[in-house]
């Protein structure tokens, strides 16, 4: 990303928030029985992961992959690896996006793979290895980046000659536009549902939602920033200046195919959503840097990451599945190649890979790879995810769905989960730094 950030290596370096709750890591046992190969069970959601699997089952003898493919984090698999995990079966390899993954750390759910995984540090920027590393040891590898970009449908932007928004105040402007040209038309849509993308959005504005001070953590989830995001978003809402609909539900895909939205804010890996989705509209649309305010910037809107399970008896054999699926040209290839994923690889080398796996052409042949590493250069530094972000993420989703009906507002919001995630980081046995 060109510019150096502590990452939540450095910020908590030498820390013991971690010690009590994660202990020392088992030694790896030998997997496999003589002559037999072993077996690495791996549950996971992202699109294109079958045909990986089954590229690494086909190249290797010595280690299979029995795959299971589970519903996305937040819409249960999370619960179903910590049920796994508190029941003694988890699978070896588990499939953690970036916030959850302290959250999981703090859970003794993964393993300290920081030796087995050193030969490889060196590849990923260390802004992004620092989100994988906690007092100074790395429980994941990172398998994407996941930067923001705006999809927008070129040929009614040009029809309705509507310029493409490169400020947020350009995003406004086009918004009211979009609204005059077709009174049902709307340029995005404001997700009800999904926190993830008020994290983004404030990350790329400059917020820090969490930090540390000493042996306590910082949280600052209402900082300025972010409330300037949110109060952004509250007008446009307030204003009828965009669509509010559940992510990726039916009439948020019906939206799109009767050409009522126009435009939707989200990260490189939804290309792979659009296209799958809406084939018929291959060629009408374009995808551009996401709006800014003022300076080019951007956030991390999801991004994948795999570890290896505490009480996994084949950790060595997880370790080499794990480093395959994030690091070698053939797992990419194969994910890309499915046509379900725009994943967009966390090392930098890969990228050229999967610019020539992905088919563009529902894009009009764009180099929307150009576009991703650009936006990936400007990804803000300095975020850090705290150590409870999936009770956060609940206490967002709660607080968000109530936004529509008038029962709160965005900023208002924020101010919920600030306090929530306080109290929740207490109750943990955490210190929080006064504020």
């Amino acid at each position: 990303m060109g510019r150096k950030s502590a990452g939540i290596a450095g910020l908590l370096a030498g820390m013991s928030l971690l010690a009590a709750a994660c202990g020392s890591t088992e030694p790896a046992q030998p997997a496999g029985e003589a002559g037999k190969p072993a077996e690495v069970t791996f549950w996971g959601w992202a699109k294109g992961t079958q045909q990986v699997v089954d590229a690494f089952n086909k190249s290797h003898k010595d280690v299979q992959i029995k795959y299971e493919e589970i519903p996305s984090g937040n819409a249960g698999g999370y619960a179903k690896f910590s049920n796994a995990v508190k029941a003694g079966n988890a699978p070896d390899v588990m499939s953690v996006e970036y916030p959850q993954l302290p959250d999981f750390v703090n859970q003794g759910a993964l393993q300290d793979i920081s030796a087995d995984v050193a030969d490889v540090k060196s590849k990923y920027p260390a802004e992004v290895f620092g989100l994988v590393e906690l007092g100074g040891k790395a429980w994941a590898l990172p398998m994407d980046a996941a930067p923001q970009v705006f999809f927008y449908r070129k040929d009614l932007f040009e029809k309705n000659k509507i310029e493409v928004p490169k400020t947020w105040d350009d995003f406004r402007a086009a918004a009211e536009k979009v609204k005059k040209a077709d009174g049902k038309s709307r340029i995005a849509t404001f997700f009800p549902d999904d926190p993830s993308v008020l994290a983004a959005l404030s990350w790329q504005a400059g917020g820090k939602w969490f930090g540390t001070e000493g042996d306590a953590w910082k949280v600052t989830i209402n900082d300025e920033p972010s409330k300037k995001v949110a109060e952004y978003w509250q007008g446009l809402v307030k204003d009828d200046l965009l669509k509010v609909q559940p992510s990726f539900s039916q009439e948020w895909n019906a939206a799109f195919e009767d050409d009522t939205l126009w435009g939707y804010v989200g990260a490189n890996w939804g290309a792979g959503v659009m296209k799958g989705n809406h084939a018929g509209q291959s060629g009408k649309w374009a995808i551009a840097p996401i709006p800014n305010w003022g300076t080019p910037a951007s956030g991390m809107l999801g991004g994948t990451t795999f570890g290896v399970s505490k009480g996994s008896k084949n950790a060595k054999a997880a370790v080499e599945v794990v480093k395959w699926l994030t690091g070698s040209e053939e797992a990419w290839t194969a994910r890309l190649s499915s046509g379900t994923s725009s994943g967009f690889p966390a090392i930098a080398d890969l990228v050229p890979v999967a610019a020539k796996s992905f088919d563009a052409s529902f894009y009009g042949g764009q180099d929307i790879y150009a576009l991703f590493a650009e936006s990936y250069k400007t990804v803000q530094p300095g975020w850090t995810w705290g150590p409870s972000m999936v009770q956060t993420l609940t206490t967002f989703k709660d607080a968000l769905g109530k936004v529509s009906s008038g029962g709160t507002t965005i900023p208002g919001v924020l101010d919920a989960a600030q306090t929530a995630t306080v109290g929740e980081i207490k109750s943990r046995g955490l210190n929080v730094a006064q504020q």
